[in-house]
């Protein structure tokens, strides 16, 4: 590694079993001399067993989850490198975006252990801070889990609610441990669906009317204008023919 630096290492286990963990100097700090390598869990230091001039190994025999955890080597002299292993079950692979459902329909969920099988399966549902274990045997009108194969569980939700809206948990047991997926259920009304269509539909309806008012207006207006149209043509009959009596009646009395 880089002087000042650490680097790390992650390793998956399942099962009981030995292991050796390793550090080897890299070729470029082959210089270094007296050097004091400590091995460490957490803060416990560890007696290294297998020692040659540039690596140091540690041998651990694994039975059971107290064994897991970081274990570090570092070497210290003019310069200090630290290496790190991560010793670890298996993790599980949930999803990160959230699954979108409808009232009314149905819901699944999917965990899968890659590599690795687990020796069981159980679904959790999150009550508050609280995780509870999901009996599809008691609750088989609202949940149905199948195990599709070794590595793959399914949880299935039926005749989906609001209160079905939240956080689940598939959980994988191995012989060294648990290891834990996360999922999020969001469960929409059913007017969600149908809110776009209906403002759609309203401004439809108010467009509609904005012409049906305009065009009555535009018709009344029409119709006004007809009439005083028709009006002033009367009065200009009438006064037509008033002038028209008044020229005879001059005629007359001329004579």
């Amino acid at each position: 590694g880089v002087s000042g630096t650490s680097i790390g290492k992650n390793i998956t286990l399942d099962s009981a079993t030995r292991i050796e963990l390793s550090c080897r100097l890299d070729n470029k700090y082959s210089h270094l001399k007296s050097l004091q390598v400590t091995w460490k869990r957490g803060n416990e230091t560890i007696r290294h067993i297998n020692k040659t001039e540039t690596s140091w190994s540690i041998q651990l025999r694994i039975l059971d989850n107290s064994k897991l955890g970081s274990y570090s080597c570092t070497l210290k002299g003019e310069e200090e490198i630290r290496a790190m292993f991560h010793l670890q079950v298996p993790k599980i692979e949930g999803r990160e975006k959230p699954i979108v459902s409808y009232e009314g329909d149905t819901a699944v969920m999917i965990c899968k252990s890659f590599g690795y099988t687990p020796i069981a399966w159980t679904w959790y549902i999150t009550n508050g801070s609280e995780q509870i274990a999901i009996n599809d045997t008691l609750l088989a009108d609202k949940y149905v889990i199948n195990r599709i194969s070794a590595n793959v569980t399914h949880l299935k939700i039926l005749k989906l609610t609001k209160e079905d809206d939240g956080v689940y948990w598939c959980e994988a047991a191995f012989e060294l441990g648990k290891s834990k997926g996360k999922l999020k259920l969001k469960v929409l009304s059913l007017m969600v669906p149908l809110k776009p269509f209906l403002a759609i539909v309203a401004e439809v309806v108010i467009l509609v009317t904005i012409v049906f008012l305009c065009e009555m207006y535009s018709k009344k207006k029409e119709k006004r204008a007809e009439d005083e149209k028709e009006f002033d043509q009367v009065e200009q009959l009438k006064s037509e023919e008033s002038n028209g009596l008044e020229n005879s009646s001059a005629r007359h009395r001329k004579i």
